[in-house]
């Protein structure tokens, strides 16, 4: 990764900050805000801009993107896996290049449909102690130390974004790109959730309370799309339109 320097910091300064900086996170700690002010630079805020700034460069020449969300913990044995390979695959076909989170379960699903395609298989990976890692089906990937950078990415990186079941993460970047929309920070892009048994029982709460309570409004239920099927998803998102990133 590129690193951005401050013009009035000297290298050997830089370079201090980046190891006091890996050292607190090697153990744990969470350092105070004030703290890194209070030493005259932050190598935190420098190392986000460099993010920032490879992140968008590195999605500038990508063409006909679809993001694919889920769980990592799903086993290749699975439906759900089964069924976001065969949509990498019909998207790939179509000529998509498919973006996921770049790790296992159906993120790998999803690459590996893409690789058998033929299509360009993208993945935007985050850094994590344990349960992360790049699945072996990405041919072009990128890796994040920060969730909220990586989440800016995949917010903009594709025309269409699909979600198989997943935990908290997965209902994270769901209900981000949601909210997005809602709030016309976005424009109006499909949003396709695979899973009906899944994601039924979810969106139903959202209408007997959200909405019973005027939480949101009528119309905030269709910024989404429930299927079953990888065909299905492929259906809704097929004649999709790239879009501006800015």
């Amino acid at each position: 990764m590129s690193i951005i320097k401050k013009p009035d910091e000297p290298p050997e300064k830089l370079a201090e900050l980046k190891k006091q900086h890996q050292d607190m996170e090697a153990v744990n700690i969470c350092p105070s805000p004030y703290t890194d002010f209070r030493s005259g630079a932050s190598w935190r805020i420098f190392r986000i801009m460099a993010e920032f700034i490879e992140g968008f460069e590195f999605l500038a020449d990508l063409k006909k993107e679809v993001s694919i969300f889920g769980s990592a913990r799903v086993p290749a044995t699975h439906q759900y896996y089964k069924e976001a390979r065969k949509l990498g695959t019909l998207l790939g076909r179509a000529g998509f290049t498919i973006i996921t989170g770049g790790g296992p379960g159906i993120m790998e699903a999803g690459n590996r449909g893409a690789v058998e395609a033929g299509a360009p298989s993208v993945g935007l990976n985050i850094e994590l102690p344990k349960e992360q890692r790049i699945n072996r089906y990405v041919r072009k990937p990128l890796a994040f130390h920060y969730f909220f950078t990586r989440k800016v990415m995949l917010s903009v990186s594709s025309q269409a974004y699909i979600f198989f079941p997943g935990g908290y993460g997965t209902l994270d970047e769901m209900l981000e790109l949601i909210t997005l929309i809602q709030t016309k920070k976005m424009c109006r892009i499909p949003i396709v959730l695979v899973g009906k048994k899944y994601w039924t029982g979810f969106f139903a709460w959202a209408k007997e309370a959200m909405l019973a309570e005027n939480y949101i409004a009528p119309e905030d239920l269709d910024l989404f799309t429930i299927v079953d099927t990888a065909e299905e998803a492929f259906g809704v998102i097929k004649d999709s339109q790239e879009r501006m990133y800015f």
